[in-house]
Formats: structure tokens, C-alpha cells, sequence
């Protein structure tokens, strides 16, 4: 049974577990990475289908990650919250370097 999680804190390592593939990460860094830029389009142009871009490249990249490399559900499915803010959470510990000090802590906790 799978467990249920009230809250975000407790929520994140879960979510770090399920990217625990680089090449997933890479792959939701490049999609998040490209949704961010299909938002500045937006903002620049008013154009408000360069929004479904965003969508679309942020998941399509996401999904591919999950489904052919960690070769797992995607948490967004039963966590869409949680999810979506784990999501960028990640990208900003992988932009700023600090991802593996994130997956130390967890290996820490179990260990």
C-alpha cells in the first residue's frame, strides 16, 4: 500500500527517490528549463498558446524520464501538488549545485 503524505517535507525525499536516475534529472532540468522559457515568450509576447508549450515540454521531458529510464509512475499522478512544487524545487538544487547534498540527507535518515 502506498503511503499517503500530508505534507511537503515529508513528501520531497519520496519524490527525490523517484529521480534517482542523473538522466532523469537531466531530462526534467531540460523540460523545466525550456517551460521557463516558453513563460518569458508568453510574457513577451502575449501570445497565450506559447503556455501550452510550457505544458507540454515540462511534462513531455518529465515523462519520458519516468517511463524510460527510472522506468516508474510519475508522482504528479497522485500528487499533482506536491509534485509540481518538488518539480521546482529540484531544478533550483540542481541549478545551484546542492541536489546531492539532498540525496545524502536522505541516505543519512534511511541509514
Amino acid at each position: 500500500m502506498e503511503k499517503k503524505y500530508k505534507t511537503l517535507k515529508d513528501f520531497f525525499p519520496f519524490y527525490l527517490e523517484e529521480h534517482s536516475h542523473p538522466f532523469n534529472r537531466a531530462l526534467h532540468f531540460v523540460g523545466s528549463s525550456l517551460a521557463l522559457g516558453c513563460i518569458l515568450g508568453f510574457l513577451s509576447t502575449g501570445k497565450f498558446y506559447i503556455l501550452a508549450y510550457a505544458l507540454v515540454s515540462g511534462y513531455f521531458f518529465a515523462w519520458i524520464g519516468h517511463f524510460f529510464v527510472e522506468k516508474n509512475r510519475p508522482a504528479t499522478f497522485t500528487y499533482p501538488f506536491y509534485s509540481f512544487i518538488s518539480d521546482w524545487i529540484m531544478y533550483f538544487k540542481m541549478l545551484t549545485g546542492r541536489i546531492d547534498v539532498e540525496f545524502a540527507k536522505i541516505k543519512s535518515n534511511k541509514g
